[in-house]
């Protein structure tokens, strides 16, 4: 049962640290944002809790006195409680409102902290078994003791529970509803933790042995604490969740168009604004960008090889992909390629068509932004692949 405890603390330490470490680096570019800096005090808290009760389950003392663990472990808890409710209220509320909300908190806090102190002097903690603070114990002090931890940490959860819809529907920020959704799924998480650990403190104290049952408690704690950090995070990992789908993005684009540019690039190499680099996933933004514009630029200088468009489907053309079922857009960009591959052809063997009716650009009319032309590009440069490949599979 101690193992499974201990895993549980460093679980929920774990994401409390990796919270923290992430949160204090958004801190050092944004050091005069108030709200910044009560989340990261809230996550040193968090951290010192269950840093604590690692140390209460491994040791029964800590700095020489016995039990003092579990009372900074319970003390820091209900403050970094207090640190989520004033999070809370900073993101929901008003200035003004938020403030006098924190003002109370804090009050509630200390008076607290200096009951629970009490109450441990008054319980005679040091001198106890760690037992009694851990699985409970018949002995009046230590049972108001851990009964008024227990309190003080149901009730900031019902607090976030009952405050939750009202906070998220007037939120119009996106992830500031999708931060009170994961606060509230944590909070309801750590609501049955509550429950759990008053039965285990209660049966405990009525001699009523519940067996693997008490570990509940420890499992809920981590779990509420690991949705709990991710609710504190979450408009941080959802903007970097979003750049690595834009990232994946940039790079699936890059790579589809390197066959186009690959071959524009050896008839015209002064499209190049830089001479070619190895390949490299850095600064895609600007690498696809600078594919875009050289693309566009090499077949501007293909006009004097092209032809007329060609009337329905190219020669050579996967079966299928100019058929009834294919949209405009694809045969489009189907023409599109065959043009471009037939200039290509034309600039290689130094002949330039005597009919060539090509006087404006290969883009598609539809490319009012650069997300657009990349898109149409990306499909132009999917053609001209396939072309390619057909032209190389034996005809016999």
């Amino acid at each position: 049962m101690n193992t499974v405890k201990t895993l549980c603390f460093v679980v929920a330490a774990l994401s409390s640290y990796a919270a923290l470490a992430y949160r204090s680096l958004q801190l050092r570019r944004c050091r005069h944002d108030s709200s910044r800096r009560v989340l990261v005090v809230t996550l040193l808290l968090q951290c010192l809790t269950f840093t604590m009760g690692i140390v209460a389950t491994v040791s029964d003392s800590f700095l020489g006195v016995p039990n003092l663990a579990v009372l900074v472990m319970h003390v820091s808890a209900v403050a970094f409680c207090v640190g989520a409710q004033i999070i809370l209220l900073r993101w929901a509320t008003e200035q003004r409102e938020a403030r006098r909300g924190a003002r109370r908190w804090m009050v509630t806090g200390f008076v607290l902290c200096a009951l629970l102190t009490g109450l441990f002097l008054l319980a005679d903690g040091p001198a106890r078994p760690a037992s009694d603070f851990n699985t409970g114990s018949g002995h009046p002090s230590v049972l108001v003791y851990l009964l008024v931890f227990i309190g003080s940490q149901t009730v900031p959860c019902v607090t976030i529970l009952r405050q939750f819809r009202t906070y998220a529907r007037s939120m119009p920020r996106a992830q500031v509803r999708q931060a009170l959704r994961l606060l509230s799924a944590a909070a309801a998480i750590l609501f049955l933790y509550c429950v759990a650990r008053a039965a285990n403190v209660l049966t405990s104290a009525c001699g009523i042995d519940i067996g693997a049952w008490q570990g509940a408690a420890s499992v809920l704690s981590a779990a509420g604490i690991v949705v709990l950090s991710l609710g504190l995070t979450t408009p941080a990992w959802e903007g970097m969740a979003a750049g690595a789908v834009q990232w994946r993005s940039r790079y699936r684009s890059h790579r589809a168009l390197y066959p186009l540019w690959r071959d524009l690039y050896e008839s015209f190499p002064g499209i190049a604004l830089e001479p070619p680099r190895s390949a490299s996933v850095l600064h895609l933004r600007y690498r696809l960008h600078r594919r875009t514009v050289e693309i566009r630029d090499g077949r501007r200088a293909l006009r004097p090889y092209a032809g007329p468009a060609p009337e329905g489907a190219p020669e050579g053309a996967p079966e299928g992909a100019a058929g009834a079922e294919a949209d405009d857009e694809e045969r489009q960009a189907l023409a599109e390629a065959a043009r471009i591959r037939q200039a290509l052809h034309a600039r290689r063997a130094g002949a330039r068509p005597h009919d060539s009716a090509d006087t404006g650009d290969f883009g598609h009319p539809d490319t009012v932004s650069f997300a657009a032309e990349v898109a149409w590009l990306t499909k132009v440069a999917s053609a001209y692949r396939e072309l390619g490949r057909s032209e190389e599979r034996p005809t016999g």
